[in-house]
């Protein structure tokens, strides 16, 4: 499909956690070809023209961790032709929650079902849909004290080479992206310099590190923690854990005259209400709104009505979804998320106060400083890809555009 021109006026663009009023923005051949201060005059035979009346526009929302949505887990594979159905059907339905670009994520599998499914994750874009980014691999090199709703028995020790749980298919065609791990255990330092030397990001989660621990592995190349005190220590006055990693300055020093200075990690939070309390989330915020990150970590059970759902392999138990809350029946133990990510940008709104700008950077700008996006998202400036949402004033998604052309909405 080709992407038309098209100019929206009376816009507020979000733009590195500001609101700026008043502007046009007009987009061209899939990219933004300008930004200018007052509505021009436009040829309306050669393009459409939105008025916004104060409406909102930001970047294309970017989700770096979700396990599924849809009744699609992203651990169920059959076949090739099924799977590739099934994800571009949740490809589709993500623009109306304002993503506009995912990273799939697999939790630890064996090492069969890896290789089986992240060639499936190659980045492409999907007519109709928010792109596919890559693969996030979350596990298996996680503690099994902080397994979460992993399956510890698939664990592997960082001495398992990466090309053996992976395929070296998936470390060569620059399919996986991003893989989470547990700073503490013996020879990651080698595993995240292998990985990071290979293109892939690393974030440190599912894990008992201690601070220095932590240090160490920021040191070697790591640049994230995976949703920030979720199935990590809680945060302590005299021992911080991992969370305490997220108020490094942009470059500190380290303790150790061995290793290299670290820059602060970015750090991803849950703001669905249930993985984090409200205060806790904020905090987490406000000690670095330049390097937060929301996701939602949903499950396959998001988008789908609130009802009781069987279990499967991933989750072997029945499962309760109420609201964005997902227990296993007939107990309070959370194994998932279902809020929407557009939710979570209006929580962290309500939340901190921060407005609709500061909460649109943790699922654009922050996310393409971390991922390093080569592909243009995350940021409105002329030249890049024009990946565009259109909000309401309190957040609420009104319109969704990939690559230029309207995915979505009613604007």
């Amino acid at each position: 499909m080709s992407a038309p021109k098209t100019v929206f006026i009376n816009a507020r663009l979000c733009i590195d956690g500001q609101l700026v009023n008043g502007k046009t923005l007009t987009i061209s051949d899939g990219k933004i070809a300008s930004i200018e201060s007052a509505p021009l005059a436009t040829d309306t035979s050669s393009g459409e023209v939105i008025d916004l009346e104060g409406f909102i526009l930001s970047p294309g929302f970017i989700e770096i961790q979700t396990d599924g949505l849809r009744g699609f887990h992203f651990t169920h594979f059959d076949d090739e032709a099924s799977y590739s159905q099934k994800l571009e059907e949740v490809a589709r339905y993500l623009p109306k929650t304002g993503v506009t670009g995912f990273y799939p994520t697999i939790p630890t599998v064996h090492s069969d079902e890896f290789k089986k499914i992240l060639p499936c994750l190659v980045p492409r874009s999907i007519p109709g849909g928010a792109s596919i980014l890559g693969a996030h691999a979350e596990g298996p090199y996680l503690h099994p004290s902080r397994k979460g709703a992993h399956n510890a028995i698939l664990f592997h020790l960082p001495s398992t080479p990466p090309t053996q749980i992976y395929g070296p298919t998936a470390l060569t065609n620059h399919t996986l992206k991003l893989v989470t791990l547990a700073p503490e255990l013996p020879d990651t330092v080698s595993l995240i310099q292998d990985l990071v030397s290979k293109g892939i990001r690393v974030s440190l989660g599912h894990s008992t590190a201690t601070y220095p621990q932590g240090l160490a592995a920021l040191s070697a190349g790591a640049t994230c923690l995976t949703h920030t005190l979720n199935a990590m220590p809680p945060l302590h006055h005299r021992d911080p854990g991992l969370a305490g990693l997220i108020t490094l300055a942009a470059t500190s020093t380290s303790t150790s005259p061995d290793s290299p200075p670290t820059s602060a990690p970015y750090f991803s939070l849950i703001a669905d209400g249930n993985h984090l309390h409200p205060s806790i989330a904020t905090l987490l915020f406000r000690a670095s709104p330049t390097h937060a990150i929301l996701t939602t970590d949903s499950i396959e059970l998001a988008g789908l009505p609130d009802g009781t759902y069987p279990g499967h392999a991933q989750i072997p138990h029945r499962q309760t979804k109420i609201g964005a809350r997902v227990v296993i029946e007939g107990t309070q133990t959370l194994i998932g998320g279902c809020a929407g990510l557009d939710e979570c940008v209006r929580n962290l709104v309500t939340w901190s106060g921060c407005g609709v700008a500061g909460a649109v950077r943790c699922v654009a700008e922050n996310v393409r400083g971390f991922m390093g996006e080569d592909g243009g998202r995350g940021r409105l400036v002329v030249g890049e890809r024009a990946d565009l949402v259109v909000l309401g004033r309190e957040g609420d998604v009104r319109g969704t555009w990939v690559g230029g052309v309207k995915v979505w909405g009613e604007v």
